[in-house]
């Protein structure tokens, strides 16, 4: 199956073709479609695939990342309000869902939604109706959603993190998108993709990869997916002496031997020493380890989340917290 079959999504891997195949004959239904998959993989394009595949697809998709949302704004993001529901609301304003109706929904990165809109989101699916904050009668919607996540939700219901009626809800229609690391021939077709934007991009006369540069991408265990390769692409396209990129030329943070990622005085695999001492608080230690696990993914706040074992949502709320009392200020000029 040709790629350009696909539209925006490029692939020759096999296993993501029979994703995108099966994705494209759920397309036409009303049914909810859950997404799994790491941070980068492209869950949200599938999403906007669905939709372009759909009865819906003349009309706008809505999307909402709920890690992006702070906790305190997701509600009337999602639910709109009415006037004089809180104070600042000087008129009623419709959510989300209300703008999506008629369309697909998407709610990315669902498992950062905390647990009491979880209900009110189960409610929306079961009784296809959504209710303003502060409005006395709900409004009918209908909504096709699709849902992203880069977290186990089963294991997050098993924990008591993720309510397991609404888990259930989504995954009607499960599709996995699997990591770039098992789609060899993706990195390879991604790679001169990428070569291609970025060079017309930058307005640079870049055209092809030299085969120990092809070799050197594909040693690599991508933990970014397609995104770091982006990335990477862009900055060789950047960095190109001549028209063809060199494998010197291919900077990736973190490989083996490279000058990009060489460990300096007191690293050991690439990982800097944690300034973190002997009768340190536990407070002060966390904070330490937060914002130098940030320094080393070049604050990048889903990687460092994921090598932090916790949520892009409470790594905000943590920002947040040392933000508020100074502690973020005082340790950027350590």
């Amino acid at each position: 199956m040709a790629e350009k079959e696909f539209g925006a999504i490029q692939t020759a891997d096999p296993e993501m073709k029979r994703v995108l195949k099966l994705a494209e004959n759920v397309a036409a239904s009303r049914a909810t479609v859950l997404i799994h998959g790491e941070s980068g993989t492209g869950k949200e394009l599938l999403a906007r695939f669905i939709h372009a595949k759909s009865q819906r697809a003349g009309r706008r998709l809505v999307a909402v990342n709920c890690a992006a949302v702070p906790d305190g704004l997701l509600e009337s993001e999602l639910f709109g309000f009415e006037k004089g529901a809180f104070t600042g609301a000087a008129s009623s304003k419709p959510g989300k869902f209300e703008m999506a109706s008629e369309s697909t929904f998407l709610l990315d990165e669902i498992s950062e939604m905390p647990l009491l809109l979880q209900a009110k989101l189960l409610r929306v699916i079961q009784e296809g109706e959504v209710e303003r904050l502060g409005a006395r009668q709900p409004v009918k919607v209908n909504v096709r959603l699709v849902a992203t996540t880069n977290r186990d939700l089963a294991q997050m219901v098993r924990a008591g993190q993720f309510r397991e009626d609404l888990y259930y809800r989504l995954n009607v229609l499960p599709l996995r998108v699997p990591p770039l690391a098992r789609r060899p021939r993706d990195i390879e077709l991604l790679a001169r993709f990428f070569l291609e934007v970025s060079s017309g991009a930058n307005g640079r006369r870049v055209n092809g990869l030299s085969g120990e540069a092809m070799s050197k991408l594909l040693a690599w265990s991508w933990p970014g997916n397609v995104r770091e390769l982006e990335n990477v692409i862009e900055r060789s396209v950047l960095l190109a002496e001549g028209e063809t990129i060199r494998d010197d030329e291919v900077l990736i943070s973190g490989f083996p031997g490279s000058a990009w990622g060489r460990p300096e005085a007191g690293e050991e695999d690439g990982f800097p020493r944690l300034s973190i001492a002997p009768g340190m608080t536990l407070g002060e230690a966390e904070r330490r380890l937060i914002l130098e696990t940030l320094e080393y993914t070049r604050q990048n706040r889903t990687r460092a989340a994921k090598l932090l074992g916790i949520s892009i949502r409470t790594l905000r709320n943590k920002l947040h917290e040392y933000n508020g009392t100074g502690n973020l200020a005082s340790a950027e000029a350590e």
